[in-house]
């Protein structure tokens, strides 16, 4: 995850992969991030509810955009990344919330699902933490722990040899309870992170996000997924609220 967008592969190039003790509270400025307009919406406490409904963007906006970003496509009911625009983002917003969803990338490709975003900043990644999405086998970012797939992007690492090949289908889940995250990647638990512990302020004090006021102080947010400028395809994405 890095402001620099490379452009993306020409489709015809990866025409094979398209086909197939108490809990640690909140810094004290936190900034507060109210419920949207559509939660009276919402399915009841505990039950899952799709989040893409495989024929259409309904639910989805662009970052500090009212209506989807070019380059974000429905096709053979998946979500696809074919060309730039910017990041996919809910027009909801979620606090404590479990998301599935499955996604694929093109051999080198790089995105990412970026949760409790609050809205500040230039990009959605100065205020929400990241579940990292590549190809670690060919991509620079894989050669890091703290940057391969699975891992909260720059903060806590994934395991190696979770992630499936390129153009193969990848199951994440990600689980944020108060202060308390988790990522899943193809059912083992990767991240396992207490928002604000000495831990987590120890490893935010190392990392570029000290730059961004707003990075991880929201306990509620939007859901995004990220254009970084390569083909992804998401398929099956929901969630359900605690």
């Amino acid at each position: 995850m890095r402001p620099s967008i490379r452009s993306a592969t020409p489709l015809a190039a990866v025409l094979s992969f398209a086909a197939c003790a108490p809990r640690p509270q909140p810094p004290a400025d936190s900034p507060a991030v109210t419920m949207s307009a559509s939660s009276a919406d919402r399915a009841p406490s505990g039950a899952w509810r799709p989040l893409f409904d495989g024929r259409s963007l309904a639910g989805w906006r662009g970052f500090r955009q009212t209506a989807p970003p070019d380059g974000w496509v429905v096709r053979d009911g998946l979500l696809a990344r074919v060309a730039s625009g910017g990041d996919l983002m809910t027009v909801e917003q979620f606090g404590d919330f479990e998301l599935e969803l499955e996604w694929r990338v093109q051999p080198g490709g790089n995105s990412g699902i970026i949760y409790r975003i609050s809205g500040e900043g230039e990009n959605t990644y100065e205020s929400g933490l990241e579940m990292q999405v590549l190809d670690d086998a060919a991509h620079r970012d894989g050669k890091d722990p703290l940057t391969s797939a699975g891992a909260l992007y720059g903060l806590y690492p994934a395991p190696r040899g979770v992630v499936k090949p390129a153009g193969e289908w990848n199951t994440a889940r990600v689980v944020a309870r108060g202060m308390h995250v988790e990522h899943w990647l193809n059912g083992q638990k990767v991240v396992d992170a207490e928002m604000w512990s000495p831990e987590f302020r120890e490893r935010h004090a190392r990392s570029k996000f000290t730059q961004w006021p707003a990075y991880a102080k929201a306990t509620r947010g939007h859901i995004a997924l990220q254009d970084h400028g390569d083909l992804v395809e998401y398929r099956n994405v929901r969630i359900r609220e605690r």
